[in-house]
Parts: C-alpha cells; sequence; structure tokens
C-alpha cells in the first residue's frame, strides 16, 4: 500500500501563508506542532485549528491527529498572551527586550494596605471622631511618610479616604509623588514637568497642554528600555522601515523590534504630538494587522480581536433590527434572515457591510473583498 502523502496550507498570521508536505501522519499533535516550529521557525507556543470538511469548512481545533484531512488547511493560534509573540530569541541581536512597566489595569475597588501599628491606631481613634463629631484628623509628617511610602500610585486616595473619612484629603500626596518621580526620571510624570515658574517665565502655563493617560492606557509613556536610548531606538525604527519594505517580511523581527521601540512611538506621540499620517510614515509596521493588535495590547493590556468581537456580537442584535426597519424587511424576508443570522460569522460579516450603508457613508475604505479560489 502506497504511503499517504499529506499537503497542508498552514496560515501562521493574517499576513503569511506557508505549504508543508508529509511523507506521513505525524504521531499525535504535538509532533506536528513541532514539525511546523522548525519548518516554519516559529518561536512561540500555539495551538492548531483546521477547516473541517464535514461542516463546510468551519474552523475546528486539531487534539486528536487521526481528524487530521489528507488535504488540510491549517491555522496557528498563538496562546492567548499577545507577550509572546515577542519572546526572547538569542539568535537576533537585540540588546534587550523591553517589558511594560504595566501588566495588569486599574482595579475597580483600589485595596488599602494596613500602615504601622502607630498611624493605624491614629487613623482608628480619629474615625471613631469623625463618625460622632465630623473633626478630621491631623497626621505628622513622619505619619503621612509611613502612608506615602506603603501606597504605590495616588490614584488610591479616593478608596484610602472612604476607608478612613477622617483623613480631609490628600492633595500632598501627588505632589510628594511626583516630585521624586520626576527627579528619579520616569517619563510619564516628568511629561508634565517643567512648566512655567519664577525661573522659567517663557514655558506654557501650568494647567496648559497636561499630558494624561486615560483610564484604558496602562502603559501611557514608559521609559526607554535599559542601554537604550533615543539613537539607537532611531536605528531600529529605520531598521523596521527597511524590513517593511521588502517582498519577503520577516514579521518576527518587525514584531521584536516594534516591542523595543515602543517607548520611542509614544515619546513622539505624547510628547511631541506628531500627526497621525506622519506617525505611519515613520512605523510603516503599524499598517500590518498583526501590529496593530499587538500595540493595541501594549497600551491597554486587551487582546483588540477578542474585545472588538465581543462588543460587536453584543450590539450585533440592536443593529440587525434597525437595518431591517431601515430596508422595512417584514414577513418571510425577515425569517430568511434570522435563518442567516444565526452563524455568528455571518451575522458579524452582515453588521460590519451594513453598518455604512446604514449611516450613508462610503464603505470602500472600509471593506475589502478578496475571491478565495478553491
Amino acid at each position: 500500500m502506497a504511503a499517504q502523502i499529506f499537503l497542508l496550507h498552514v496560515h501562521t498570521s493574517m499576513d503569511i501563508v506557508r505549504k508543508m508536505t508529509l511523507s506521513s501522519r505525524p504521531e499525535s499533535v504535538d509532533e506536528l506542532k513541532t514539525m511546523i516550529k522548525e519548518k516554519l521557525k516559529l518561536d512561540y507556543d500555539f495551538s492548531l485549528s483546521y477547516q473541517d470538511p464535514d461542516f463546510d469548512g468551519q474552523l475546528c481545533s486539531l487534539v486528536d491527529i487521526e481528524e487530521l484531512p489528507q488535504k488540510a488547511v491549517l491555522k496557528v493560534v498563538r496562546s492567548e498572551s499577545d507577550a509572546s509573540s515577542v519572546a526572547s530569541d538569542d539568535t537576533i541581536i537585540l540588546p534587550h527586550a523591553i517589558t511594560p512597566d504595566r501588566t495588569e489595569r486599574w482595579p475597580d475597588v483600589f485595596p488599602v494596605p494596613a500602615f504601622s501599628y502607630e498611624v493605624e491606631l491614629i487613623l482608628s481613634d480619629g474615625s471613631v471622631t469623625y463618625e460622632r463629631t465630623g473633626k478630621t484628623v491631623k497626621l505628622s509628617r513622619g505619619q503621612k511618610h509611613n502612608i506615602l511610602e506603603t501606597i504605590e500610585f495616588s490614584l488610591v486616595a479616593e478608596a484610602l479616604v472612604s476607608k478612613h473619612p477622617c483623613l480631609k484629603d490628600l492633595k500632598f500626596k501627588m505632589g510628594n509623588y511626583r516630585s521624586k518621580s520626576t527627579r528619579a526620571g520616569f517619563h510619564e510624570v516628568a511629561g508634565n514637568s517643567g512648566k512655567r515658574s519664577r525661573n522659567n517665565p517663557d514655558r506654557q502655563p501650568p494647567h496648559t497642554n497636561i499630558k494624561r493617560p486615560k483610564r484604558a492606557e496602562v502603559n501611557f509613556l514608559p521609559n526607554f528600555p535599559r542601554g537604550e536610548d533615543g539613537a539607537s531606538l532611531e536605528q531600529f525604527r529605520l531598521q523596521i522601515v527597511d524590513e517593511v519594505q521588502r517582498s519577503d517580511k520577516n514579521l518576527t523581527l518587525i514584531a521584536k523590534l516594534m516591542q523595543t521601540t515602543f517607548a520611542l512611538r509614544r515619546k513622539e506621540v505624547i510628547n511631541e504630538d506628531l500627526p497621525v499620517g506622519e506617525i505611519l510614515e515613520r512605523w510603516p509596521a503599524l499598517k500590518i494587522e498583526s501590529q496593530v493588535c499587538a500595540e493595541f495590547h501594549r497600551i491597554a493590556n486587551i487582546n483588540l480581536k477578542n474585545h472588538f468581537y465581543a462588543e460587536l456580537d453584543r450590539h450585533a442584535p440592536r443593529l440587525q433590527s434597525l437595518f431591517r426597519k431601515k430596508a422595512a424587511r417584514t414577513g418571510k424576508v425577515a425569517d430568511v434572515l434570522g435563518q442567516l443570522f444565526l452563524d455568528v460569522h455571518v451575522r458579524r460579516a452582515a453588521v460590519l457591510r451594513a453598518l455604512p450603508a446604514y449611516l450613508q457613508e462610503d464603505d470602500s475604505g472600509f471593506v475589502k473583498q478578496w475571491e478565495v479560489s478553491h
């Protein structure tokens, strides 16, 4: 009996599709993943999905190697953490791969830590007095210092005052924190320093053009990676431009360089206020879909695609209703549309295609179509 030849069409990203030929069926899914890693030089963890011919090509997770068709279209699905796409790789010369200072979003409720015994006793007695008379407590310089050193960020002041209402305010806290951070060289707070003063009368007023992060911006203006400066990061930027212009792009290298130069991009966006067109010209990799998602994750620590589709699914029923009313579709047509919209992919595509038409806008720059040849 002739040996089975397996032809695989492997999608590693939206931008790269590779063909693989196997002389026989692998022993396991893990063995197949190892073969794909070695063949395509992938350096991150992933799972595999395949287009199931029994369900009109719908994607299905590959967990049993016996389910692999002899001629299969495989999709490489990265692990949930987007950080794996920029994992360290000794074969590529990058002195330091940055890791964002923050990896979690602000909690809705800030936990207030326990302070020293002295401060806890004063706050406890002060809270009792405040409940009875409404009188706030006065802290000594040392007691204030204990609170400042225990709490990391000024935004938890609201939670602190909620727990200990005898503390009238904490205006001094933000000032001390910003002064210390500015002297230490933290870009996020140094960006608003150097305003007009007695010694600098020609600078902007203190309350002009304040640069502050949006609530979702976890990494607003990080410092440069250790050992790097503006000149070295600029060389990395030029390397990205050269790599993007190649017909055979090394997307792994581009991802690593984009991760390393993240702080430089944020500096250009926040401090230099560059227009969008100039940013895209200087950073052409931001036109690549995978890098748009990666940049969004670096800033907000949110998976862009998952978040987008979740919100699209949440609003889809209401949008479908609006579209039906606009087109005055009733009766059997509405029933047929209802059956079609049971498929989540059809529902998403229909909503996205109909939205520009509903808003009476040109969709030529919003929707692109490709004819898939079989």
